[in-house]
């Protein structure tokens, strides 16, 4: 059911991009609007998950997924409103920092308190509620918005974000198995200042960059998926279905990529999944037509999809479970901050250069950077050989 909670919650995000060009149409056609709104949606996401985090451990998770769903109701409302402010306020303050802040993050945290064996296929089950949403909403909304515009599209489904989550929350959201004070006893009794022959915060500070440097590129496509296609000439109905097969691929291997990382662990399951993003990304610089652009999309899912919950496994094993209600939100921030950055970067060279062959190459180089940064990790885990989980 949390899967189901993220899939909906994460629907509301992706009104925006595929109403890109409407919305655009109405600030003189200049794409880095909206794109930002999407911005930060992702950046007001990680900012409340570490917040939302705390407030988790001492209330439960029941109540902040609660809260979060009528956030994002009302952000959606509000956006309505129209570009930019009252676009900007709606999606970054209520629908990411109280709303999806309040659902995704502690949602992490919550589900890795009920595995121990198979956590990575857990994780790895719940995080794919972005790409289900993805796969799910696009065309969808795509038909709602070309028959009854972008901003009553928006208040629909700010009513089924409260019919389907707040009562599958308030029934079946109880408490985890370790209690908020067990964990921190725990977590101080396991404490430890090396991890991996290095000092523990220089660890986690690569896992930040990692984790960053992993969104940026992923997000491009994402965010503009469908207004590139419409550029070259391709129906936004296709382009909203291209979008939908690239996060149906994402769903779909994810289940893959989370059974790979128990048997290899986290960082391993990174280095992999950041040598496919780079591959299959690059294959967008140089792909036009219409159905090599479907094969490229699918395949980009499948590179990419793996990332974020290896790498919030990767902390999982690395340090104490005392410690994963705010390591787990403050990665889940990076992961957000580098999403807004890839899509609003990618807007922005949009718009100066006219075309998004430069934004591709950018996103290129950085999952390099991103490869580089694995890499270090996954090479000093092999030095040191720990691969236990805290």
């Amino acid at each position: 059911m949390v899967l189901v909670v993220m899939a909906v919650a994460f629907g509301a995000p992706w009104i925006t991009v595929v109403a890109l060009k409407n919305i655009a149409a109405e600030v003189n056609g200049e794409r880095s609007i909206p794109a930002f709104a999407g911005a930060l949606v992702w950046v007001g996401a990680g900012l409340g998950g570490i917040i939302m985090g705390r407030v988790a451990e001492r209330v439960g998770v029941r109540w902040t997924v609660i809260g979060g769903a009528v956030m994002i109701a009302f952000g959606l409302a509000l956006s309505t409103l129209g570009p930019s402010l009252p676009l900007y306020v709606g999606h970054g303050f209520f629908i990411g920092l109280i709303g999806i802040g309040g659902i995704n993050a502690p949602s992490y945290v919550y589900v890795s308190r009920w595995f121990d064996r198979r956590r990575g296929s857990a994780l790895a089950l719940i995080s794919s509620g972005s790409f289900l949403a993805g796969a799910i909403w696009p065309s969808i909304f795509e038909r709602v918005i070309a028959y009854a515009g972008w901003r009553h599209t928006m208040l629909f489904y700010a009513a089924i974000e409260l019919v389907l989550i707040v009562p599958v929350a308030a029934i079946v959201l109880g408490a985890p198995p370790d209690t908020p004070r067990h964990a921190a006893v725990t977590g101080a009794a396991r404490a430890h200042n090396s991890v991996l022959g290095w000092p523990a915060n220089l660890v986690f500070t690569l896992q930040m960059f990692a984790i960053f440097t992993c969104c940026v590129p992923m997000s491009m496509p994402q965010a503009h998926l469908v207004a590139f296609c419409s550029d070259l000439g391709i129906s936004p109905v296709h382009g909203a279905a291209m979008l939908s097969v690239l996060l149906g691929s994402a769903f779909l291997s994810r289940q893959v990529w989370g059974a790979l990382s128990d048997r290899i662990g986290g960082l391993y399951t990174m280095l992999v999944g950041s040598a496919c993003q780079t591959a299959t990304l690059s294959a967008f610089m140089f792909t036009q037509d219409e159905l090599g652009l479907f094969t490229v999309s699918a395949l980009f899912g499948f590179g990419f999809s793996g990332l974020v919950p290896a790498n919030v496994l990767a902390s999982r094993e690395l340090f104490p479970v005392g410690e994963a209600y705010w390591r787990i939100p403050t990665l889940l921030l990076c992961s957000g901050t580098g999403m807004a950055a890839g899509g609003w970067i990618g807007g922005i060279l949009y718009d100066h250069f006219g075309y998004y062959a430069p934004a591709f190459a950018t996103g290129v180089g950085v999952s390099a950077i991103n490869f580089m940064i694995i890499t270090a990790l996954a090479f000093r885990c092999s030095q040191t050989g720990q691969t236990a989980p805290a």
